[in-house]
């Protein structure tokens, strides 16, 4: 059997995976066409790349169908509950920065903090006999986030589309979203609370702690963790 390594399967993530190896003398390549998702793996034995989307490889990781994986700290923590019992970090990759935030809209100028959140939430429900929206696509985050705020009186919606738009549009009244450089946030008259910072993400390469390794799977780890110098 080969170690196999799980990867994104395009766009800026995939590419600058492929320089991260590349500078580590392993070279990552796509077989055939953009729309196929096969690949391989050069400079180093018994290694076998799986091209997958950043959504999936923490499943495949957990599964333990795949030994080593490339993807977002918050997918792993959001879609992997106990996520430590499952996977551990390898490395830090240096890109794909973004935190996991909650905004509200601009124009909440008394709202700057959670505790301001949490009385926000309760003077929505006193007015309108509803609890307040918070649209994402990170529910058990972005839950346990605010419980252990003591933000209540909201009610997580599902975002399929662009979060940041739900303010706008009328399905809520804040968001927990992805952000690398504020400006869509900007765009869309929202601001970040002060202290509402849910996680910090970057691009990291897991190992599984349930995948299965034979003899020729061990020495090839072994001798990628030396290459990458871990």
């Amino acid at each position: 059997m080969t170690l196999k390594l799980g990867v994104p399967s395009k766009g800026r993530l995939m590419e600058k995976t492929f320089d991260w190896f590349a500078k580590h003398d392993i070279v990552l390549s796509r077989s055939g066409s953009d729309r196929e998702y096969a690949g391989k793996v050069e400079g180093i034995d018994d290694v076998s790349l799986v091209l997958l989307s950043a959504g999936e490889i923490p499943r495949e990781l957990a599964a333990g169908r795949i030994h080593l994986g490339v993807t977002g700290t918050d997918l792993i923590h959001d879609k992997l509950p106990l996520w430590e019992d499952q996977v551990v970090s390898v490395a830090e990759l240096g890109f794909g920065h973004a935190d996991l935030i909650i905004a509200v809209p601009n124009a909440w100028v008394d709202v700057d903090t959670l505790d301001d959140l949490d009385a926000a939430a309760a003077m929505f429900r006193d007015i309108h006999g509803l609890r307040l929206r918070v649209a994402t696509k990170y529910h058990r985050l972005v839950r346990e986030f605010l419980r252990d705020a003591g933000v209540a009186d909201y009610a997580l919606v599902d975002s399929q589309g662009a979060t940041e738009g739900t303010v706008a549009n009328g399905t809520a009244e804040a968001i927990a979203d992805i952000t690398s450089t504020g400006d869509t946030l900007r765009a869309n008259h929202l601001k970040i609370l002060s202290d509402g910072l849910v996680l910090a993400s970057q691009a990291t390469l897991w190992r599984s702690r349930t995948a299965d390794l034979d003899t020729k799977e061990r020495t090839a780890l072994a001798t990628l963790l030396s290459r990458i110098k871990i």
